[in-house]
C-alpha cells in the first residue's frame, strides 16, 4: 500500500514538475508576444512620424521650386527691359 502511494506522489511531483515547466515556457512566449506586439507598436509610430516629415520636407522643396522659378521670371523681364534700353540708347546714339 505504501509502494503505491509513493508511486502516485512520484507520478504527480513529475506531472507538477513538467506544469511548471509548461507555465513557465507559455509566460515566457506571452512576454515574447507582448515584446512583439510592443516593438510593432513603435515601427507604426516610427513611420507615420516618418511619413509626416517626409510630406514636410516636400513641401519645403515645392516651395522652394515655386520661389526660383518666380526669381527666374523676374530675372528674365529684367534681362529684357535691359536689352530694351540698350536698344534705346543705341538709337538715340545712332540719332545724333
Amino acid at each position: 500500500m505504501e509502494d503505491k502511494i509513493f508511486d502516485l506522489l512520484a507520478k504527480m511531483y513529475t506531472e507538477v514538475q513538467e506544469m511548471k515547466v509548461k507555465m513557465h515556457d507559455m509566460a515566457e512566449n506571452m512576454a515574447t508576444k507582448q515584446d512583439i506586439k510592443r516593438l510593432e507598436d513603435n515601427m507604426i509610430r516610427l513611420e507615420n512620424k516618418m511619413d509626416d516629415n517626409h510630406k514636410a520636407l516636400y513641401d519645403g522643396y515645392q516651395q522652394s521650386m515655386e520661389g526660383i522659378h518666380t526669381l527666374n521670371d523676374k530675372v528674365d523681364k529684367l534681362t529684357d527691359r535691359v536689352e530694351h534700353q540698350e536698344i534705346k540708347l543705341q538709337v538715340i546714339k545712332g540719332s545724333k
